[in-house]
């Protein structure tokens, strides 16, 4: 393995090269806005399309430049990774590219959409049952199996230094940001984007949003510890459904977050609906947290707070969700 994925938290200058990685590869997803939007929650919506990104996500950025930096005996030997869609078609189409074998640990109620996708970019795939089974357990299996390097999905350096160019190209638009929310899931996200902020414009409060039953990161920064979940329900937000911070993200964004807001499900379907409207962009519920948290209104109280940057991170959504979404507005 390579010392920096275990050995120390990833650097702002960690950014800089996941940047260069990445340079050719990844798209650079232009910011975007709306009028309507505007209107509706009084202050000035910058948007950061990541559902344009290479296989939907902001993922593919974290996962190419993890396996970018393999060297050759690691190539050989393959990847593993678990996920419920967006990290695994990160990891798939990056192996891909770089003629890297990759299996996917996968639980069998993943979206439609995520399926196909990472086996379309020729991963195989290992199904798990969510309620009987350990992802964790079964990707340790097969990595002692057969030798493939694990690839996680957020606490890893290179993860978090490839989803730091998200923030990145949003510090060099020279937009002045008072503001800036994103999804928060593992976290990687979060701190990639923190380092960044932190360097070019450490004024700009961060906010995460994440799935109200999966509010560990909200739990977490009020009691100044990583808080675990006791309970998992089902959310629309599948890509946002873990119980704990990561272990790595958490040093980074205990002390960069201002605040977490938590979305329900049916904020997340309206959000989507408005987005498509609006921005013209396709998100799937786990995406439009960031965008859901300010529309029901995240930031009305602060009038400080009048630029804001919202990160919409993925579009992988089944076609049954995404109608129950464009019905919001019916």
């Amino acid at each position: 393995m390579h010392a920096l994925s275990t050995s120390r938290l990833p650097t702002y200058s960690d950014v800089l090269k996941a940047a260069e990685r990445i340079d050719g590869h990844a798209v650079k997803t232009p910011l975007i806005r709306s009028d309507a939007i505007d209107k509706m929650t009084g202050k000035t919506v910058w948007f950061k399309p990541e559902c344009n990104q290479k296989v939907g996500a902001f993922k593919y950025r974290g996962a190419y430049n993890r396996l970018s930096v393999m060297n050759a005996e690691e190539r050989a030997k393959g990847v593993v990774a678990y996920s419920s869609g967006n990290h695994a078609q990160g990891v798939s189409r990056s192996a891909k590219e770089l003629g890297i074998s990759a299996t996917i640990v996968m639980p069998q109620c993943a979206p439609k959409v995520k399926i196909e996708g990472v086996l379309g970019d020729g991963a195989e795939i290992v199904f798990y049952d969510k309620a009987t089974e350990s992802r964790e357990e079964i990707t340790a299996a097969i990595s002692a199996k057969t030798g493939r390097i694990i690839v996680p999905s957020y606490d890893d350096a290179y993860i978090i230094a490839g989803q730091g160019t998200v923030g990145l190209e949003i510090a060099q638009t020279d937009i002045g940001f008072d503001a800036l929310i994103t999804c928060i899931g593992g976290g990687g996200l979060c701190a990639g984007i923190s380092l960044v902020m932190d360097e070019h414009s450490p004024s700009t409060k961060i906010y995460g949003a994440e799935p109200e039953h999966y509010n560990d990161h909200q739990m977490s920064l009020a009691s100044g510890t990583r808080e675990k979940l006791s309970a998992t329900p089902p959310t629309l937000c599948d890509a946002l459904a873990t119980p704990q911070p990561g272990e790595m993200t958490w040093q980074i964004n205990a002390k960069s977050l201002s605040a977490v807001f938590g979305v329900s499900d049916d904020a997340c379907l309206n959000a989507m609906a408005i987005a498509k409207r609006d921005l013209g962009v396709q998100l799937e519920p786990g995406g439009a947290v960031a965008m859901a948290s300010l529309l029901e209104g995240a930031l009305s109280n602060d009038a400080a707070l009048q630029t804001i940057c919202i990160i919409l991170s993925g579009g992988n959504v089944d076609p049954e969700v995404a109608k129950r979404a464009d019905e919001t507005l019916a």
